[in-house]
């Protein structure tokens, strides 16, 4: 058999870390931090220890480095919302089904655990302020102005709407990632009612 080339090498070394990324996700999200292995992560991505460690130091680097990608993949799908075709209030729909989507239950979990879990690394809690609920809120602020303007969001002060709205998304999905079966999760459209101006077209439908 011919050796691998570099590029082929590469390719291995990028499937290998996606899969151990892919594990530990599972595991701080369901764990946390502290009770959380690496042993664990290992035997969910179905390697070695050793093989492991050859990719992360320790479980507080591999948290950071999730915990950083997360941030900055939820950074990137705010800012996004201005590229959407649409009115505000048909971005905002389309940004909170997004949220909503099971696939990024994990994530959620993920950050809810940093935010709130015991043991949190320094760096991990340095980047969570980098994060905060302002950083979200001063994103998306011009879209909700503009939608108020317009008479498709409720009046008020954007800031707290907003804030509101954030809180509401954060805590539906930490349920649904907790699996508890006795909480209903709301569909979309029931959410967008929520900061829907009275007589706007969405509340007819």
């Amino acid at each position: 058999m011919a050796p691998l080339n570099d590029k082929q090498l590469h390719q291995i070394r990028d499937e290998r870390r996606e899969q151990i990324k892919a594990a530990a996700i599972q595991v701080f999200a369901h764990k946390g931090i502290v009770s959380a292995k690496m042993s664990m992560i290992a035997e969910k991505a179905g390697i070695s220890n050793g093989l492991l460690y050859h990719y992360y130091k320790s479980k507080d680097e591999l948290f950071m480095s999730l915990v950083q990608e997360a941030m900055v993949e939820t950074e990137s799908a705010m800012r996004s919302i201005y590229e959407m075709p649409g009115t505000p209030i048909e971005k905002i729909r389309a940004l909170t089904a997004e949220i909503l989507d099971e696939s990024g239950a994990p994530y959620f979990m993920l950050i809810h655990q940093a935010r709130t879990s015991d043991g949190v690394p320094v760096k991990v809690k340095h980047l969570l302020e980098q994060y905060s609920m302002d950083t979200f809120i001063d994103m998306l602020l011009p879209l909700y102005q503009e939608g108020q303007q317009v008479g498709e969001l409720a009046a008020g002060d954007p800031r707290e709407l907003i804030a509101c709205f954030l809180s509401v998304l954060t805590g539906i999905m930490v349920i649904n990632a907790n699996g508890i079966e006795d909480y209903r999760i709301p569909k979309v459209d029931m959410l967008m009612r929520l900061i829907a101006h009275p007589v706007s077209s969405l509340s007819n439908k």
